[in-house]
C-alpha cells in the first residue's frame, strides 16, 4: 500500500512541472502582447465572431449568450468607472477633481484596459466551450432575453453617463493633448504677403 501512494506522488511531479512550464509560457506571451493593443482587440474580435457563428449555426445556447452579455456589461461598467468613486469613498489615493479649483488628477480606471481585454477574451472562450455541452442549452424564448438585456444596458449606461456628467470625467483619452504653441514671426510675416 505504501508503494501505491509513492507512485501517485511521483506521477504528480511531472504534471506539476508541466503545469508550471505552461503557466510560465502563457504569462510570457501575455506580457509580450501587452503593448499591442490593436492586435489584442482584433484577436478578441475574432474569438467573438467564432462564438457568434457557433451560436448562430447551432441555433441554441441563448441563456449562455445572455449570461455572457451580463458579464460583459459588468466588465464595461468597471472599465468606465473611476478607481475611487467620489460618491462613496474618501481616500488618500488620486481622486477625480470635483471643483474647478481642485488640482488635476488623472483618470484611473477601476478595471484597467489589459484586464478588461483579458476578461472579455476569457469569457468568450469559456462561453464557446460551454456550447459543446447540451446541459447548457436551456430552451428559452430569446427575443425576451434580448429585450431585457437591452433595457438593462440602457438603464445602466444612463446611470453611468449621469455619474460622468456629475463628476465631470471622461474615461477615454485620444492620445496626448496637442497645443498650437507660439508661431514664429517669420511664418506670420509670410502669411501677410
Amino acid at each position: 500500500m505504501e508503494g501505491s501512494s509513492g507512485d501517485g506522488a511521483a506521477a504528480s511531479v511531472p504534471l506539476a512541472k508541466w503545469r508550471n512550464d505552461f503557466s510560465r509560457a502563457f504569462q510570457y506571451y501575455l506580457d509580450r502582447s501587452t503593448p499591442h493593443t490593436l492586435g489584442r482587440w482584433l484577436g478578441t474580435l475574432g474569438v467573438a465572431m467564432i462564438y457568434w457563428l457557433r451560436v448562430y449555426y447551432v441555433q441554441g445556447f441563448y441563456i449562455v449568450t445572455y449570461g455572457l452579455g451580463i458579464y460583459l456589461l459588468n466588465l464595461l461598467i468597471g472599465f468606465l468607472s473611476p478607481m475611487v468613486d467620489p460618491e462613496l469613498e474618501v481616500s488618500d489615493e488620486p481622486a477625480l477633481p470635483t471643483r474647478g479649483s481642485d488640482e488635476f488628477k488623472p483618470f484611473i480606471r477601476r478595471l484597467p484596459e489589459f484586464k478588461f481585454w483579458y476578461s472579455i477574451t476569457k469569457a468568450f472562450c469559456v462561453a464557446f466551450v460551454m456550447t459543446f455541452f447540451s446541459v447548457f442549452d436551456v430552451p428559452v424564448f430569446w427575443p425576451i432575453l434580448l429585450c431585457y438585456w437591452i433595457v438593462l444596458f440602457v438603464l445602466t449606461m444612463k446611470r453611468q453617463i449621469l455619474h460622468m456628467i456629475k463628476y465631470k470625467y471622461v474615461p477615454f483619452s485620444m492620445g496626448k493633448q496637442r497645443y498650437g504653441g507660439k508661431k514664429t514671426s517669420a511664418s506670420s510675416s509670410l502669411s501677410k504677403d
